[in-house]
């Protein structure tokens, strides 16, 4: 495990480990054996059962949370520094020695099984599940994070030790703001800019089969037009960053604009671009009334096209990189957010120390060079509805006269 340190002011100590491959490394058959494999490591490790791990931790006022992503497992460790030395060696047992036990096996595929049927009933959930199926076709992104059903019903005791077997091996990152251990400063990293082979897992950018719909009984109807773009540690991320905040920070937004200030149309929008190892998604999302659906899609189709053809303005993107500087200052409120930050900066082999420099790398963009990567990775856009049958029906109508 490569292990750092960062000074920060703060009484509370934090350590964050990241292990590098999540959920995108889930078996076709087994959709969902990493979310349960890491809702299991959180059960308990070498002299400590499930309950007494708890009260440990409870004693000490201390939180432990384990997530899964798509790109790895986060495990944070949070309490009072004048606690924490006693606590941090439990982040190692816990990968190391972890009970794996079969009953505690069978309670998190319960609970895994639980979660992909709770999350049926939200209709953004499988909107976006589906626009991930037509995006990403056989790319691991394609999955649902949490598995399916069919998969998980699959899974058996025997496949959580493969599945840790592969846990052992893959790179691991922790940093903590606790200078008792002996961790090289991440000020002294040198952060690599050399391109990567796993980064270049094939996917198709022109992709024919570009709408998909789920037919819900909702007087909402959901929305979801987007792209393949390109990983985070791309040059081109930093422009496409800026079309976010040009397009949804804040009231002076152009979704904000168009949908709610001058039509009043939705009170549900937004964009959804995440740090990613691979090529990421960049997305708009917007959720309105059954009623004014074909106007959404048709306001949204132009906005997508102006994408494509119209240069941001001056004013504009000078606003937009003002707030998207603002948005990096945001996210590290907390000890846990700056941490949780550069921990996931260090994985991708990005200078954990990014952010502070953006500024500057702000400034010599334009509206030129975002134009030019807008047309790299917007021109060939998805679709995902859900809505009614008829409303479905009406909007692939308009999406098809111009895809």
């Amino acid at each position: 495990m490569k292990s750092y340190y960062i000074k920060l002011n703060n009484n509370i100590s934090v350590a964050n480990i990241w292990i590098d491959g999540g959920t995108y490394l889930d078996k076709k058959n087994k959709k969902g054996i990493n979310q349960i494999l890491c809702s299991l490591l959180s059960r308990g490790c070498r002299n400590y059962d499930n309950y007494e791990f708890s009260d440990l931790l409870d004693s000490y006022g201390a939180e432990l949370n384990f997530e899964a992503y798509e790109d790895g497992f986060s495990i944070c460790l949070k309490s009072l520094s004048e606690y924490f030395d006693k606590l941090f060696p439990l982040l190692n047992l816990l990968l190391e020695e972890p009970n794996l036990y079969e009953k505690e096996f069978i309670k998190c595929k319960n609970q895994s099984l639980n979660n992909v049927i709770k999350a049926k009933e939200n209709t953004f959930n499988i909107a976006f599940n589906n626009f991930k199926k037509i995006l990403y076709q056989e790319h691991p992104y394609s999955n649902n994070c949490m598995g399916d059903e069919e998969s998980i019903k699959l899974i058996k005791y025997h496949d959580i030790f493969n599945v840790y077997d592969s846990l052992k091996k893959r790179d691991k990152y922790l940093l903590t703001n606790n200078a008792k251990f002996n961790f090289l400063n991440l000020k002294d990293i040198k952060a690599t800019v050399s391109d990567n082979e796993q980064y270049k897992i094939k996917s198709k950018l022109f992709i024919k089969n570009n709408y998909i719909e789920h037919h819900s009984n909702s007087k909402q109807t959901i929305i979801i037009i987007g792209s393949q773009t390109c990983p985070y540690k791309s040059k081109d991320s930093l422009y496409l960053k800026i079309l976010e905040s040009y397009l949804s920070y804040g009231m002076s937004s152009l979704l904000f604009k168009v949908f709610r200030e001058n039509n009043g149309l939705t009170y549900d929008s937004g964009v959804f671009y995440p740090l990613r190892k691979f090529k990421a998604p960049f997305l708009i999302y917007l959720s309105v009334s059954e009623i004014y659906a074909s106007l959404t899609l048709k306001l949204l189709l132009s906005i997508w096209n102006d994408l494509l053809t119209k240069r941001v303005n001056k004013n504009e993107l000078s606003l937009a990189k003002l707030k998207l500087k603002s948005s990096f200052l945001h996210s590290y409120r907390t000890c846990e957010d700056i941490i949780y930050r550069k921990v996931r900066l260090l994985s991708l082999s990005i200078d954990p120390y990014y952010d502070e420099k953006v500024e500057y790398l702000l400034e010599d963009i334009d509206s030129d060079q975002i134009l030019s990567v807008s047309n790299n990775y917007l021109a060939h856009p998805c679709l995902s509805v859900s809505g009614s049958e008829k409303i479905c029906k009406d909007l692939k109508k308009i999406w098809k006269k111009r895809y």
